[in-house]
């Protein structure tokens, strides 16, 4: 539960650092599309901190525990964080489209994940 905890907040905290260095010095220097795509990454980032942290509390809590699909949920949000969002950072700043490939490989982890939680909520609550 710590791990996710400290992955959460670490993760928040990047996607705060990557919005504001996105908004302030790729503007002018890459496509429009781009930057929106950067957009994108960032919300994605921060949601899914917001559930790496939800994770870890549930983990700590009585009401639910820490269960394996809970685990399952957590490392699956961090890996769609990296597939999905860091694809589409390094498409942002790179132009290689063919990364654009792989980006949906992150959004089902994402999806999965939730699943996971939904799983877990299930046999719990």
């Amino acid at each position: 539960m710590k791990f996710f905890l400290i992955a959460g907040a670490v993760n928040g905290l990047l996607a705060v650092a990557l919005g504001a260095f996105g908004a302030h010095m790729l503007e002018g220097r890459v496509a429009d599309k781009y930057l929106d795509t950067w957009q994108t990454a960032v919300q994605y980032q921060m949601f899914h901190s917001i559930g790496l942290i939800a994770v870890a509390i549930l983990m700590s809590s009585a009401l639910i525990g820490p269960l394996g699909s809970l685990s399952w949920a957590g490392y699956l949000m961090l890996a769609g964080i990296v597939v999905f969002s860091g694809s589409l950072y390094v498409l942002s700043l790179t132009g290689i489209s063919v990364l654009g490939a792989i980006t949906p490989i992150g959004g089902v982890a994402f999806i999965a994940g939730w699943v996971m939680l939904i799983i877990a909520a299930m046999k719990t609550l």
